[in-house]
């Protein structure tokens, strides 16, 4: 009875400790942005924003969806987004670098283009992390 008693015991803190360990794996951890396309990072939803906004610092509704994340990234799009505008703060995301801009002027790296993933509502979203491609505007 002892050692049915003791095997149970330690298959239980066996089959916990693999649990714990794969939980522990699966969690997305915030890292810096992705750098060659096809590359992806797990981050998580810093704010979900309007691309616009006052000069007293309130949102313009309706001027387009933008989000921070806490790895650094941000993405911006001129339309409303209910992929993006249906995201909340802490959200964990994949963020995937899928494009990087070409010809760029010297210093001017805007224009990158990354597929994120909010691991919450399984919701995509394609978009570039500035209004402007390099060299633009």
């Amino acid at each position: 009875m002892r050692r049915w008693l003791l095997y149970t015991g330690l298959v239980t803190a066996l089959f916990v400790s693999d649990t714990a360990a794969a939980q522990a794996a699966a969690t997305p951890r915030d890292s810096s942005l992705p750098t060659r396309p096809g590359t992806c990072v797990f981050t998580h939803v810093k704010s979900v924003e309007e691309r616009l906004s006052d000069g007293n610092r309130q949102w313009v509704a309706g001027s387009g969806s933008a989000i921070a994340l806490t790895n650094g990234g941000y993405q911006v799009s001129y339309d409303q987004l209910p992929e993006v505008d249906n995201t909340h703060s802490g959200d964990p995301v994949m963020m995937c670098l899928v494009a990087l801009p070409s010809n760029c002027p010297r210093g001017d790296d805007r224009g990158k283009v990354y597929t994120t993933t909010d691991l919450r509502t399984m919701k995509s979203w394609t978009l570039p992390d500035s209004e402007h491609e390099c060299g633009g505007a």
